[in-house]
């Protein structure tokens, strides 16, 4: 079962990242590039949430989990704008490119933690 929650997590990773990325590509037109990323974050995040919850570990959303779930990810997002920081200011990659790079990198330490707050919070409330 683990198997096929990885599979299904980074089908809903690869499209939450494109999500995200449109929406970055968009505001960065009219925002700085790390406004932007905050924004894309947000909003993808919501659509994450939902999508961990009824395709990749088949459960039912609540509010403790939906508000629990962004704080799971805080360490998403520290990598990730750590990430896109050191890429475009530091070593001078591409604003446009950074981010799926950063992204990348947070992924499997994303799967644990949504997994933990999103199956284990419902055991909690089961036993």
């Amino acid at each position: 079962m683990t198997l096929g929650r990885m599979i299904r997590f980074g089908a809903v990773g690869v499209l939450n990242t494109g999500t995200y990325y449109l929406l970055y590509l968009l505001l960065t037109r009219f925002l700085p590039y790390l406004v932007a990323h905050v924004c894309a974050f947000a909003v993808s995040m919501v659509g994450s949430y939902f999508l961990n919850c009824f395709f990749t570990f088949r459960t039912r959303p609540t509010l403790r989990k939906f508000v629990l779930f962004p704080l799971s990810n805080a360490t998403n997002f520290v990598v990730t704008t750590a990430g896109l920081y050191v890429l475009v200011a530091l070593v001078h990659v591409n604003h446009v490119v950074a981010p799926l790079t950063a992204a990348a990198v947070a992924i499997p330490i994303t799967f644990v933690v949504a997994k933990l707050v999103l199956v284990g919070a419902e055991r909690e409330v089961a036993s």
